[in-house]
């Protein structure tokens, strides 16, 4: 094989109509990605957080000393610098964070989350579980578990890698 040629040429191209399968996980997934936002969001309203409060929660709690940069925060938590920069502030407002110039860089802050914040975690936890299998994990069949998920983590990374090109 000529190691110059196109390694593309057997792909489909690019403006090819979608096939009936293609379009069908297409549409679906577009309405999936504007309905679900919403349903979670309801299913939390009774937690007094966010789904998204709840995710950046979650991600301190699981972080060594319950700390994270403001930047990895936002990148793991898939939101913008500013968004998490927001969350984190009303937060706070709570005593759930608490935001601090990071030890070896006065550049940067870390958010920190607080014993208030772990218990108000742990509290919102439970509806954010039942959530989740009931929109969503209780729908995939187990043997298909493994590939959607690797395909769902692989789809998020190359979103966020394009997102900050």
């Amino acid at each position: 094989m000529d190691p110059t040629a196109d390694s593309t040429a057997d792909a489909t191209p690019l403006t090819d109509p979608l096939s009936a399968d293609e379009l069908l996980l297409w549409q679906s997934l577009g309405r999936l990605v504007h309905s679900l936002p919403r349903t979670l969001e309801q299913d939390m309203s009774r937690t007094g957080v966010t789904m998204t409060e709840f995710a950046v929660l979650l991600l301190l709690s699981e972080a060594p000393d319950r700390r994270m940069r403001m930047s990895a925060l936002a990148a793991a938590s898939g939101v913008t610098p500013p968004r998490v920069t927001r969350i984190i502030d009303g937060l706070s407002r709570h005593d759930l964070v608490r935001k601090e110039r990071h030890g070896q860089d006065a550049r940067g802050s870390e958010a920190v989350l607080t014993d208030a914040g772990l218990r108000a975690m742990h509290a919102a936890q439970p509806s954010h579980l039942a959530s989740a299998r009931r929109r969503v994990l209780d729908h995939i069949p187990a043997d298909l578990l493994p590939a959607i998920a690797a395909t769902l983590a692989e789809l998020a990374e190359l979103t966020e890698g394009g997102r900050r090109q």
